[in-house]
């Protein structure tokens, strides 16, 4: 029986209705009216595949990517894009008003930057499968631990996505293919990095073959035998450092290509430029940047002549932190301190409990939120904070804290589409006293 697709969830799926039920539609857009299949079943929801589309949105696109509906790296590409973003701020409305109770006075302009070969970092699998011709490299199936069978990826760079096809020879010709289950991709402003993971040693074979493919396709090696700390580089060994560089604010984060960064380095520049003006640092302010990684949003701060202290739980990318403000100039007005932010009394040790004297803090965690920083802040907390989510959910939480408890007001908020095609909400949040 057809039904109407009346709106999409946070995983871009169709919703449609019936009895009642709600019909969780895997390719079904709003105001189509589709047939379906459903593969789960529960009392008050089932899960299902289009079958068949009777009226088509205007929205609908043809995907650009072949493997689109079978990879599982992509979830919106049959969306125009716009609408991708238009559906995103409405699960992030929906998140903060159903989940936290607040609305943001104002709504940012949403975040625009590269729609395709946007990503700068990526880890695929790798498996042999031989009855599909040797190796395969590439992201999982869609619902599967299976690897997808790609020649191709449109949201990889092109040049890496030409180099699916390469590597999956080189992999089958090495001595231990079914030994090698990953490879990370880090791109930097000079030197593209492959790091394979490699569970047995190579042998001079193979270590003469990857030098080779490195030589003739323009990359670096790195090798990491067991946890991301064991990677090294191997071949070739005077290649250039791996950075990102944020122009506006004279900066460049040198890092590891195990280490967290952004995987979209364009929208990554408009994010920090989007960030800075709505923190507004000025000089002479005390600013704590929670959750700071490599320094992404700390040396921006203290370019602008603020004093930053950059907060995080990760020691060794404290240490980088600590490296990239010197590197800059910018160890003056940039020092960088171990906490675990997920602790109670650790927020308390750092003086988020009373401010801490901060003027200002900007908070940027994973997708676990920051609730007991939020709770820990005391009444004379920061007068401005900006908070970057990579979950409507823990934000809409975290932000019905500040408001509702704390006294503070949500100033504004948006989304940055930080990975097109994909059903992920990046987002933005002004909250003020």
């Amino acid at each position: 029986m057809p039904v109407l697709v009346e709106s999409l969830d946070r995983e871009g799926r169709g919703i449609a209705r019936v009895e009642g039920k709600a019909i969780f539609i895997e390719g079904g857009l709003p105001g189509e009216t589709v047939s379906y299949a459903s593969y789960r079943r529960k009392p008050t929801y089932e899960q299902a595949t289009a079958t068949a589309i009777h009226e088509v949105s205007a929205a609908r696109e043809l995907p650009r990517c072949r493997h689109f509906g079978v990879c599982g790296g992509c979830s919106m590409q049959h969306l125009e894009l716009h609408s991708q973003v238009a559906a995103k701020q409405r699960v992030l409305e929906d998140s903060l008003w159903h989940i936290g109770k607040v609305k943001p006075e104002t709504l940012l302009r949403p975040i625009y930057g590269l729609s395709w070969g946007y990503r700068h970092r990526a880890r695929m699998s790798v498996r042999m499968v031989l009855k599909k011709g040797g190796a395969l490299v590439g992201f999982h199936e869609r619902k599967s631990s299976f690897v997808a069978d790609m020649a191709s990826c449109e949201v990889l760079p092109r040049r890496i996505s030409d180099l699916l096809l390469p590597l999956r020879a080189l992999i089958a010709g090495l001595s231990m293919p079914t030994r090698l289950p990953q490879i990370e991709l880090a791109v930097g402003e000079e030197v593209t990095v492959l790091v394979l993971r490699i569970l047995d040693p190579l042998s001079p074979m193979d270590e003469d073959a990857l030098r080779v493919f490195a030589a003739q396709y323009g990359i670096q090696f790195w090798l990491q035998t067991k946890g991301p700390e064991t990677a090294q580089p191997f071949y070739p060994q005077d290649a250039p450092p791996l950075y990102y560089s944020l122009p506006e604010f004279g900066v460049e984060i040198h890092f590891r290509p195990t280490d967290f960064t952004q995987v979209n380095h364009a929208v990554n520049r408009i994010l920090v430029r989007h960030a800075m003006n709505l923190l507004d640092p000025r000089p002479g302010e005390h600013i704590a940047d929670l959750f700071c990684g490599l320094g992404n949003f700390s040396l921006p701060i203290a370019s602008r002549g603020a004093n930053v202290l950059g907060v995080e739980g990760n020691a060794e990318l404290v240490r980088r932190a600590e490296d990239n403000a010197r590197k800059n100039g910018l160890a003056a007005r940039a020092r960088f301190q171990v906490a675990n932010l997920f602790d109670a009394p650790s927020c308390a040790r750092f003086g988020a409990n009373d401010g801490g004297g901060f003027d200002k803090l900007l908070i940027d965690p994973p997708r676990d939120g920051a609730v007991e920083v939020v709770k820990a802040l005391g009444e004379s907390g920061p007068r401005r904070i900006v908070y970057v989510s990579c979950d409507p959910a823990t934000l809409a939480r975290d932000a019905e804290v500040l408001v509702q408890v704390k006294g503070y007001r949500l100033a504004a908020a948006g989304v940055i589409n930080m990975f097109p095609h994909t059903s992920h909400v990046e987002s933005i949040a002004l909250f003020e006293k």
